[in-house]
């Protein structure tokens, strides 16, 4: 813990992996209770794995792979949000097709890059510990263009997440709040690919909000809790694996994902123990 604490003081680059986390953290208490609370996971799922197609085409042609991350995030978030809309009764279907084929279109470009860097896969797994100062002001501005959507549109996106036949009754646009939901998902999920990568960042833009749902009495508090709890899991997750030399974003979803289950455990013991007093 000392020597973490060293090297945060004195390094840049432990110094822009613990703004990253704290910005993600944000970014995915969020937009992850919204994820949670509309039971979308596999549509952001789907939009995560496409983001590595707009990676690796922005690397081929020598551009800053997360510039490429946010055009595709916001192409896939805008196709898998019609497709969703439109063609529910084979969602699933064309939503794994075009998580697969954002997947594989990501992995031809890489593979064809001249002078081919095998750092760019380092995206499937997490570089936290890679974040330079461009990519922490890009990711800012993400994280700032997100908290004020959401306070713009709070109240549509509550109507449109828990009851779509009350807000066509009431003249909201179901439609367009659905998918202006999902870009912000979609940008979410670039800030979040910095920390986890691809494979993992579904586990840390659900796993704070589900479990901060256990302990919120609204979704304002489920998003702030779920905030927090991204904010220690990050940081934990840099400080225990800093030293035996761990990968920072699997040890920051094992932390997630213990403290999930031991939330989800403990919650079943209280209702069964308040069960139990009610019957004696």
């Amino acid at each position: 813990m000392f020597e973490f604490i060293e090297v945060l003081r004195n390094h840049s680059f432990m110094q822009n992996a613990v703004i990253i986390g704290l910005l993600a953290s944000v970014a995915c208490g969020v937009m992850g209770t919204y994820v949670v609370v509309r039971r979308i996971v596999f549509i952001s799922g789907g939009i995560a794995h496409a983001v590595l197609g707009g990676m690796g085409i922005a690397y081929y042609y020598g551009y800053n792979p997360m510039h490429g991350a946010v055009v595709s995030a916001l192409i896939a978030a805008l196709v898998i949000g019609f497709v969703s809309l439109r063609y529910h009764q084979y969602e699933d279907t064309l939503i794994g097709a075009l998580w697969a084929l954002g997947m594989a279109v990501g992995i031809l470009f890489i593979y064809k890059t001249p002078g081919y860097n095998v750092d760019l896969m380092s995206y499937l797994f997490g570089n936290i510990l890679m974040v330079e100062g461009e990519d922490v002001r890009l990711l800012a501005y993400l994280d700032a263009l997100i908290i004020l959507s959401v306070l713009l549109f709070y109240k549509r996106f509550l109507a449109v997440c828990f009851d779509e036949e009350y807000s066509r009754l009431q003249g909201i646009g179901v439609v367009s709040t659905y998918l202006l939901l999902l870009c912000l998902i979609a940008l979410t999920v670039v800030i979040l690919i910095q920390v986890v990568g691809i494979i993992l960042v579904i586990a840390l833009l659900t796993l704070p909000a589900a479990t901060a749902r256990y302990y919120a009495r609204s979704l304002i508090q489920m998003m702030i809790l779920a905030s927090l709890f991204g904010a220690v899991f990050t940081t934990s997750g840099l400080m225990l694996s800093y030293q035996p030399d761990l990968p920072a974003g699997a040890t920051i979803i094992l932390i997630a994902g213990l403290a999930y289950l031991l939330a989800t455990v403990s919650k079943g013991l209280v209702s069964r123990f308040h069960g139990y007093r009610k019957r004696y």
